[in-house]
């Protein structure tokens, strides 16, 4: 962990900060409202200065009431002229009909007499209301204060005659203004440094106390205990610091007994030939054994450190880890069957209690029991499928021969049909019973292969010529299904190593399931190509497809997609498995395609090494 705080992140800074930004407040408050009652005062004293007095408005208004406009508009502009009032720009004055009739700039003289089009002085005669506004000038940039006067008849106090319009400029005020204003704002800003370098001494004062007991809870954070805090006071930090003081005695002793504790356990632990898991009381580990990091394929601890034990075991979406702690699952059995090399594990939980009786977390015990549960329920499905596959011909053949016996077999024409079953499903019998010897020397390894050098193209047309045989010689029978074949081969010859007589009888189980699950006029395609080191053989055809649940299956022994229909076309269920065993045996793979509905492709990969022809003799033949 750092010990090195930069100053703006210390107390000291925030301390004074917080005094600066408050002080600053203050002042912005202070300052915009003695700033803005400035200005309202100054704006108020301007309009006095430029207010035109009562006598000059009554002399304008009975200039405007003479009738002789000739007369009467010099005397308004001797008026004007009179006024000496430097902080007006302008007067002007206009009759009730709109039209000027004087003005105090000598360079706007040439409108007298002419029609304002000004909004203000219309509003102001059609009103008989003073108006003011503030405008500013694009061109000059200044701002300026008009307003417009009603101009009362002196003989009718009803009668207003005319308007005084009168601007003035303002940029005399907001100079004032803004002159004080910076003045302020600058006292305001010296203000605050001092403020702030005064607050930074008072908080570094208050502070170090603080910064010795930060340095003191680290220094103990690291494992070093040596060393005393002084305690200054008997206030609110003195009593602090004696308390870390005290706490750094204790963290001492009670490290040095769960030190012990520990090196005994680990040594317990990593001599054990379970693997062995303890958490938290929210179920996340927080110790390990090499035990079961080797059971578990996990390679470090840190992995898994802090992770939830649901997590690692899997077991998230079945249990929760109050169902674990509260002892309502003592044992289990992990079996992740997606992965076969996976071991197969007894879990074992036990929750640890303080003496209180308080939940401090949970032990888990790994046991590995692969081996045993692989014996069992192989042992267990062997027996149950070869029971269930020899119960069914056997009850046949009990029945038909109680039937013979009860007198059936004196009738000419069922006694022929019952001895007809009973013969078929012996040799259905006998069939399976050589199929299981066979897998049994398959497994056992005592199985001998006949390898040679056979041109795979001719032994594949071979095996497929009796097929077409067999289409040939059932064409006439009505009952028989009807199907063809077809061929995509390479016309390359392929020399590959193998027994003859098992590959046929990989390609018969295959051909047989394609004619069995082929429609009335199907067709089975056949083909055979070449890779770079691979020849590959494919069957496919135009049945009823596989469900893609059932495709990781297919090969295993007694499994069947549709058992009754397996069963009623003579199927013992081990056909695909030997195929898949003798395929392993001459080194090759062997998988299939499948869409439900639209039909099945059996592949086989054989390994191949290309070899020229003139390697070898054209009276080779293909032996099968």
């Amino acid at each position: 962990m750092n010990s090195k705080i930069k100053f703006y992140q210390s107390i000291q800074f925030k301390i004074a900060l917080v005094f600066a930004l408050m002080l600053m407040l203050t002042l912005e408050v202070v300052g915009a409202v003695f700033v803005r009652q400035l200005e309202r005062q100054n704006m108020t004293t301007f309009k006095q200065q430029v207010e035109l007095p009562t006598y000059v408005n009554n002399s304008l208004a009975s200039q405007l009431t003479k009738p002789n406009e000739s007369q009467a508009n010099k005397q308004i502009k001797a008026i004007l002229a009179s006024i000496n009032n430097n902080t007006i720009t302008e007067i002007r004055v206009i009759d009730g009909k709109g039209v000027i009739r004087g003005t105090s700039l000598a360079n706007t003289q040439g409108s007298v007499g002419q029609r304002t089009t000004d909004k203000t002085i219309k509003a102001t005669l059609a009103t008989n209301r003073a108006h003011t506004e503030h405008l500013y000038d694009n061109n000059t940039h200044d701002r300026y204060f008009v307003n417009v006067v009603p101009l009362v008849n002196p003989n009718n106090a009803n009668e207003v005659v005319g308007v005084a319009y009168l601007k003035a400029n303002l940029e005399g005020v907001y100079t004032s203004i803004n002159n004080i204003s910076l003045i302020y704002f600058a006292s305001a800003l010296l203000t605050i440094i001092f403020g702030l370098g005064l607050a930074i001494l008072i908080a570094r004062e208050i502070t170090r106390p603080i910064e010795e007991m930060r340095k003191k809870t680290l220094q103990i954070a690291r494992g070093d205990y040596s060393g005393r805090l002084e305690v200054a006071g008997n206030d609110e930090l003195g009593q602090l610091a004696g308390a870390v003081n005290n706490l750094s005695v204790r963290i001492e002793e009670s490290q040095e007994s769960s030190a012990a504790e520990r090196r005994r356990l680990n040594s317990v632990l990593s001599h054990m030939s379970d693997g062995v898991l303890a958490t938290d009381r929210r179920g996340n580990l927080v110790t390990v054994n090499s035990m079961a990091l080797q059971l578990l394929g996990i390679e470090s601890e840190d992995e898994i450190l802090n992770t939830s034990i649901l997590d690692v075991l899997g077991l998230r979406r079945k249990y929760t880890v109050r169902q674990l702690v509260d002892n309502e699952l003592d044992h289990l059995i992990l079996d992740n069957q997606a992965d076969q090399t996976a071991p197969i594990l007894s879990v074992f939980f036990s929750p640890i209690q303080r003496e209180s009786g308080f939940v401090s977390g949970l032990v888990c015990v790994l046991h590995d029991v692969t081996s045993q549960q692989k014996e069992e329920r192989e042992q267990k499905e062997f027996v149950s499928n070869v029971s269930h596959e020899l119960r069914t011909p056997l009850t046949s053949v009990k029945s038909y021969v109680e039937a013979l016996a009860d007198g059936a077999w004196q009738n000419p024409e069922v006694a022929p049909q019952f001895l007809k079953v009973v013969e078929d499903e012996t040799e259905r019998m006998i069939r399976m019973i050589n199929d299981l010897l066979s897998l049994s020397r398959m497994d056992s390894g005592t199985v001998k292969l006949n390898l040679e050098y056979v041109n795979i193209n001719e032994l594949f047309s071979y095996i497929l010529d009796r097929f077409d045989m067999i289409i040939q010689k059932e064409a006439d029978d009505p009952t028989k299904k009807k199907y063809s074949i077809e061929r995509h081969f390479t016309k390359r010859d392929l020399w590959v190593e193998i027994d003859t007589d098992k590959f046929t009888q990989v390609i018969d189980n295959i051909m047989n399931n394609a004619i069995k699950y082929s429609p009335d006029g199907g067709i089975i395609t056949a083909r055979l190509l070449e890779t770079h080191n691979h020849v590959i053989l494919s069957i496919a055809d135009q049945g009823l497809g596989i469900p893609r649940k059932d495709l990781g299956h297919i090969f295993d022994r007694f499994f069947r997609v549709d058992k009754a229909r397996s069963r009623k076309q003579g199927g013992t269920g081990l056909g695909l498995a030997i195929s898949k065993e003798v395929v392993n045996l001459l080194g090759g793979q062997i998988w299939v395609d499948s869409i439900e509905g639209r039909g099945s492709t059996f592949y086989i990969s054989l390994p191949y090494v290309p070899y020229e022809g003139d390697d070898w003799s054209d009276e080779q033949e293909i032996t099968g």
